[in-house]
């Protein structure tokens, strides 16, 4: 639509110049002149755009925007008068009213770059003459900025607009001339989009003008805010020339909604269209979010009849004060010299009078032009627009600083500069000056035609008569780093439905530290499930992605949300099972330490010297090593203990085992020896005995020797068999070792066996042949259980298994092979003679 009006005024200058290149005598414009509404010659003239009517308004005549006509004359006024810029040189102004339409602000802009009527002219002389003005401010919203923008870019001529905040204004190829004095849209809705997430709201709903301000606007606020993590329930759009039908489906699709924050990217225009229908629906408990258009403007407060927007927050323009322009404004008695059309209806209107009053016409009283302004309540005497005021003032001053550089002014301005927007580039010097307003405020554009960036955040907090309190609660400055950026104040933020609550509005929950975050399926990112960590991981974090695997020596806790050291179990001395064997053990040795001494005071008699009481005494030695050795498998393992606890045990059990076989080898050879003509005895002697001894113990040191040399035992940690504890246990290094120990072992236990068993059926009395043999029993069968029981135990419980071992079998020996004898020795003194152990008894059966 905006392209087809830019195309038939267009349209309409090339008619126009190509009139002026026939012959006839006349230059004729194309349809009806516009005719200023305010104007003032002088010097240098400037153009302006306002809307002073519109039909969405109640009043036939926006005060609002005749304040920023009054703003403009204000700064023009002031300029005029100063002796320090454009000293000599008289501004004028052109303000045409546009009635909020975009063909009639392009009509407008047309009649702004050449001036109206027909034109008498000669075939040499063309009907084009040089623009009207040098410069223009207005237009207050974004699309007719964008239409005039395009339609004047190509002519230089600079847009300066007080309130056009569409972020695709400041594209330069579009719009080559286009300046403002408000920050653009795409800091707005960045700002919009940090204050949401700085509060929580993770899930919200939007409601924009179908316009470029509204459009471009909420694109931006949509991007920044999945950036941060915020999601859009819904996002509607409407205009206010919409059917009603339509808007009634925005109330509907917001009352349909879960979200409880609305973030409103909407003109005033349309604000107050959309309030004066939702004032038909329940639509309390919403919290509002607003654009710089309507957040800070009083007029949609006193709409608000229903207080909808109670508690709503935004981005505005700093307050400022303009000194002397609240009173220029509100001093009405001079307008009336003015005679002017405007005038008369503003004052008829912001008196309710009429000058010509009809007789039939009982409404309105006759104006007398002498009404005082004092007592007045309207939105004209309403000055919270104040910094939209000081853009346009800003404005101003902008042009006059820009000529005041282009004219050389010093004490006095050279009036002879030709300033044609082709030779002359207005907007360059526009954009390059920088200066201080009477405020002290600094005015400057960047490479875009765009001011610096700031905004304060306002929240409406009602008073107890109804009337809206603007308060600023925070400020944004996009100059700051990102995290920089957005302060709020340590103020009382008041809530909608007057609550002091931050109001929350989600999709979903936040996820507690001990889950994580499952997106829900079809749905967006902000809505999910939470689902507990696994075991062995934990989230730490609110709303986690992902449970993080606590490290091998941890473990999660009850909660999953944090990592707990592992336990470290171990066999000792503390824990029943450790206090048991150890029991045992210390038991076996005093047991072994008494038989020793039984057979120490009985070693003279037969029962003792009969079978090599040396090796009998070196037995009971390696028992107790045996017992002992036990208690070193007890505690927490060590370089030094797992070393030991392997290599003692294989070492005093070969030499117990070796006692063992030298005493078989002993009954066997003195039976032998007994045989005529036996030479056995004297090979097999108590040298013999002692050498054997040692040749097989040597043979298992050597074995032990080289396993700590290749490849030891160690401590290490078993992270497998428990999942919440860590086992202290010794690795075997190389289990080459440990099994060669346990196969010499068991080469031992088995020769011994043998040698007994064939032993077993001596006759002598004093044969011990067959109580060995069943103490290599047990031993043989207690080991042969052991490998599989010690291979499938877990844990700690592998080395109980292995002491457990090591008693049974120790106690089989101690008991089988000196219990009966200490039974004789002192329970049966008689038999413990060497006529009894000489005599024959009846032949064994076993």
């Amino acid at each position: 639509m905006i392209l087809m009006m830019l195309g038939c005024a267009l349209w309409q200058l090339v008619v126009l110049v190509s009139f002026s290149q026939t012959e006839e005598p006349t230059c004729v414009q194309i349809g009806d002149p516009e005719i200023a509404q305010l104007s003032q010659d002088g010097d240098i003239v400037l153009g302006g755009i306002f809307y002073f009517h519109s039909i969405n308004l109640k009043s036939s005549l926006n005060f609002r925007e005749f304040q920023f006509a009054q703003t403009m004359l204000f700064a023009i006024e002031e300029i005029n008068n100063s002796t320090d810029l454009l000293p000599g040189v008289s501004l004028g102004y052109n303000i045409y009213d546009t009635c909020g339409s975009i063909p009639k602000t392009i009509k407008v802009a047309l009649a702004l770059n050449n001036e109206n009527g027909n034109t008498s002219s000669n075939s040499d002389t063309p009907c084009t003459k040089p623009v009207q003005v040098q410069a223009i401010v207005g237009e207050t919203s974004s699309s007719p900025s964008t239409a005039i923008g395009t339609l004047i870019g190509p002519f230089h001529i600079p847009l300066i607009s007080h309130f056009a905040t569409c972020a695709c204004l400041s594209d330069k190829t579009k719009y080559p001339s286009f300046l403002r004095t408000i920050p653009s849209d795409y800091y707005q809705s960045r700002a919009l989009a940090q204050l949401v997430k700085h509060f929580g709201w993770t899930w919200v709903g939007a409601v924009r003008t179908n316009d470029d301000y509204g459009n471009n606007g909420m694109a931006t606020f949509t991007e920044t805010a999945e950036q941060l993590g915020v999601c859009l329930e819904y996002s509607v759009s409407f205009f206010r020339t919409d059917p009603i039908e339509k808007i009634q489906k925005v109330i509907e699709t917001i009352q349909a909604s879960t979200s409880k924050v609305i973030v409103a990217f909407v003109s005033h225009l349309d604000m107050d269209v959309l309030i004066h229908e939702m004032s038909n629906y329940n639509l309390t408990g919403y919290q509002w979010v607003g654009s710089e258009s309507w957040i800070s403007d009083s007029q949609i407060a006193v709409v608000d009849k229903n207080h909808v927007l109670d508690g709503a927050i935004g981005v505005s323009i700093p307050n400022t004060h303009v000194s002397g322009l609240r009173e220029f404004i509100l001093d009405v008695r001079p307008l009336r010299s003015l005679n002017n059309d405007l005038y008369k209806e503003f004052w008829e209107t912001l008196f309710s009078c009429k000058f010509k009053q009809e007789k039939s016409d009982e409404n309105y009283r006759e104006c007398t032009g002498q009404e005082d302004l004092t007592g007045v309540e309207n939105s004209f005497t309403d000055m919270s627009l104040m910094p939209i005021f000081n853009n346009v003032y800003k404005g101003v001053y902008a042009v006059a600083h820009a000529l005041h550089e282009i004219l050389g002014c010093d004490e006095t301005c050279n009036k002879n500069v030709q300033l044609d927007p082709l030779t002359v580039s207005m907007y360059n010097h526009i954009q390059k000056i920088h200066f201080k307003t009477k405020e002290g405020e600094e005015v400057f554009f960047n490479e875009n035609g765009d001011p610096a960036a700031k905004y304060e955040v306002i929240n409406w907090q009602p008073r107890e008569n109804g009337i809206v309190d603007f308060i600023t609660v925070g400020v944004y400055d996009a100059s700051l780093p990102f995290d920089e950026q957005l302060k709020l104040h340590n103020r009382s933020i008041l809530w909608s439905q007057g609550s002091k609550q931050v109001p929350v509005s989600v999709c979903s929950e936040k996820c507690p530290p001990g889950t994580r975050k499952v997106l829900q399926k079809g749905k967006p990112v902000c809505c999910h499930d939470c689902i507990g960590c696994a075991e062995g991981e934990m989230s730490n974090i609110t709303d986690a992605v992902t449970c993080v695997r606590c490290p091998p020596e941890s473990w999660s806790n009850e909660r999953r949300d944090a990592c707990v050291k592992k336990e470290a179990v171990f066999l000792s001395y503390n824990e029943i099972m450790g206090i048991l064997l150890t029991t045992a053990a210390l038991f076996g040795t005093c047991v072994t330490a008494i038989v020793t001494i039984i057979f120490y005071r009985n070693r003279t008699t037969p029962l003792v010297r009969a079978n090599n009481s040396e090796l009998s005494f070196l037995l009971l030695f390696s028992l107790t090593l045996c017992f002992l050795c036990s208690l070193t498998f007890i505690g927490q393992p060590s370089k030094w203990s797992c070393m030991l606890r392997h290599t003692a045990f294989g070492i005093t059990f070969v030499l117990c085992l070796s006692c063992v076989l030298g005493k078989t080898m002993v009954v066997l050879m003195a039976f032998k020896a007994t045989l005529p003509g036996s030479s056995m005895m004297k090979w097999f002697g108590a040298t013999q005995q002692r050498l054997s001894v040692l040749g097989f113990t040597i043979v298992q040191v050597i074995i032990c020797i080289l396993w700590l040399s290749i490849s030891p035992p160690f401590p290490s940690k078993n992270f497998e068999e428990f999942k919440e504890k860590i086992i202290l246990e010794c690795a075997l290094g190389s289990a080459l070792g440990f099994w060669s120990v346990l196969g010499y072992i068991g080469l031992l236990a088995v020769l011994c066996f043998i040698f007994a068993f064939l032993a077993r059926k001596l006759p002598d009395n004093f044969n011990e042949a067959k109580f060995i043999t069943f103490s290599m029993l047990i031993f043989c069968a207690v080991w042969i259980t052991f490998i599989p029981a010690y291979v499938s135990s877990p844990g700690n419980f592998s080395v109980a298994v292995e002491i457990f071992a090591i008693l049974a079998s120790t106690f089989g020996l101690l008991i089988c092979i000196f219990i009966p004898k200490c039974y004789i020795m002192l329970l049966k003194p008689e038999k413990n003679t060497k006529k009894h152990m000489m005599g024959k008894g009846p032949p064994k059966t076993f």
